[in-house]
């Protein structure tokens, strides 16, 4: 199951979030040939995006973005508040799987966080500081700072699936239990990529918190959106102007633009490009 859910230590007043998904990652990474590491790299950054666009209070999009200067120039995932996810890894070399984690893969990169309001068309940007080795030291780091909550972040990935295990300490925390939070952190760190990557969220939050008393709330689930838009394909041919759009026919055969977000072709033929500048276009798809 593809899905999110929010969790609260009722006694403790400390809350959580649980995250596995498989079809829509599988979707995403589909006939990409990413190694091992990248794969790892790329759904771990996707599961914390997952889990940071759950609790956006407004409409819109949140997205991560990381400019590496290694071999990895580009990691993207877009989130948005239905939970509709897609990215992409653009590297400038040909990996193999020696070459793993965020230092090897990025170089120094930041990692930047914007989140879109659709109501007010307004954007708000912030870093994450590359403190720690991992993509959950980092934004378990960051969480700390912005939330301004003791935070702790688990995250695992493979080819199949993606997953994520949240805890945040709540202001009033210590008032309810003042060892709570220290029992809740040591417990949770006994969890394993594992555990994360196949135990559902009752399996799980039982196994690890047993003792405990657990409210979970109920599921958001989360889907691979990544539309094909012929028409934005063909704004962008119109912008060259029609003899620049025949001259390329003339020597390639066909036009072909490759959308590398959502990794798929849109293919124009002579017939294709009359039909685009002389008003008679038809909407036919080409694959």
């Amino acid at each position: 199951m593809d899905q999110t859910r929010n969790f609260l230590f009722t006694d403790l007043n400390i809350r959580g979030q649980h995250l596995h998904v498989a079809q829509a990652w599988q979707a995403m990474i589909e006939d990409r040939h990413y190694t091992q590491p990248l794969q790892t790299l790329l759904g771990e950054l996707t599961a914390v995006a997952i889990m940071l666009a759950k609790n956006m209070k407004h409409p819109g999009r949140l997205t991560i973005q990381v400019q590496g200067k290694g071999p990895v120039h580009l990691l993207m995932v877009e989130v948005t508040d239905q939970l509709q996810v897609r990215g992409v890894a653009k590297t400038r070399e040909t990996l193999s799987d020696d070459q793993s984690g965020m230092k090897v893969l990025l170089g120094d990169g930041q990692i930047m966080i914007t989140l879109e309001n659709s109501l007010t068309d307004k954007l708000f940007q912030s870093f994450v500081t590359r403190q720690g080795d991992t993509v959950a030291e980092c934004f378990t780091h960051y969480l700390s700072q912005s939330d301004q909550l003791a935070s702790r972040l688990w995250l695992a990935a493979d080819a199949h699936n993606i997953a994520g295990l949240l805890i945040q300490k709540m202001p009033d925390t210590d008032a309810q239990d003042a060892d709570g939070w220290e029992r809740i952190a040591a417990l949770s760190e006994t969890v394993g990529p594992q555990e994360l990557l196949t135990l559902p969220a009752e399996t799980l939050l039982h196994r690890l918190f047993h003792e405990e008393t657990v409210r979970l709330y109920d599921p958001s689930q989360v889907a691979y959106e990544c539309p094909r838009d012929r028409e934005k394909v063909k704004e962008m041919i119109r912008s060259l102007g029609e003899t620049e759009a025949r001259r390329i026919i003339e020597q390639e055969g066909e036009i072909v633009v490759h959308n590398e977000v959502c990794n798929f072709h849109e293919r124009f033929d002579l017939g294709d490009i009359e039909a685009m500048f002389s008003g008679q276009d038809d909407q036919t798809l080409k694959h």
